[in-house]
């Protein structure tokens, strides 16, 4: 996080640390991996599950970002925090993101430390099954997403079809999901119960602080999202109310 720093102020844009999240991910992972012992088991499942989530979502920032001028959240930071901007951007921004991330990724810390032969257990496919749907919900969802976006005749309009149609946040809840996935995977090593601290961190952070609540504030200068938001589950799919 502190390399990322660097390039942000090099480049003068805070919103890369949205891009080293994802990526911060697979550092832990790999180097844990590497660090305990590289072999084929249940350590390998999960560090390759991590690095196939962190680089599409490092991919598709970058994507969303390259042609667009810095994120406004971050470039209202930039605009409020004066002289201490610099201070600010690496504790508030990078440090707290690194710690965070940390507390995320526990589970898969657990589970390359404590190293074995690879047998699965009911768990660890309940777990992969719980990781696949995660990863169907984030990616499909951000798919549909990027295209609504890069539809003109849809500008002022909601997305309120596929995925969206049947939660107002499959990209969230998606995340959420990947992360209670692999803590499952974890309860099959030793320890592995404390690692519940990972998605219990990214479910507070997603539906309490910086997923959901800041995105339906910016969504509701819409008039078409009451409506939306009358007929479709805030974050949990279900079928839309009539």
């Amino acid at each position: 996080m502190s390399v990322w720093f660097l390039i942000a102020l090099l480049i003068k844009r805070n919103d890369v640390a949205d891009i080293a999240w994802g990526l911060g991910f697979i550092v832990v992972a790999v180097y844990t991996f590497v660090v305990y012992g590289m072999q084929v088991d249940r350590g390998l499942l999960v560090t390759a599950l991590v690095t196939i989530w962190g680089s599409r979502l490092a991919w598709h920032i970058f994507k969303r970002n390259i042609h667009k001028s810095e994120d406004k959240r971050y470039a209202a930071w930039r605009a409020s925090w004066g002289k201490w901007f610099v201070s600010r951007s690496y504790v508030q921004i990078f440090m707290l993101q690194g710690l965070l991330l940390l507390l995320i990724v526990t589970p898969v810390i657990l589970i390359n430390m404590f190293r074995g032969p690879l047998m699965l257990t009911l768990g660890d496919v309940i777990g992969l099954v719980v990781w696949i749907i995660g990863f169907y919900f984030e990616s499909v969802g951000d798919r549909q997403l990027r295209q609504f976006l890069a539809d003109p005749s849809k500008k002022g309009t909601v997305l309120s079809t596929g995925l969206w149609r049947y939660t107002r946040h499959p990209n969230y809840f998606g995340e959420v999901t990947m992360w209670w996935g692999i803590w499952i995977i974890a309860l099959s090593v030793p320890y592995g119960i404390i690692g519940v601290i990972g998605p219990l961190t990214i479910t507070f952070l997603i539906l309490k602080v910086s997923g959901v609540p800041m995105l339906e504030k910016s969504m509701r200068e819409n008039p078409m999202y009451d409506e939306y938001r009358r007929t479709t589950s805030v974050f949990f799919p279900l079928p839309p109310k009539q």
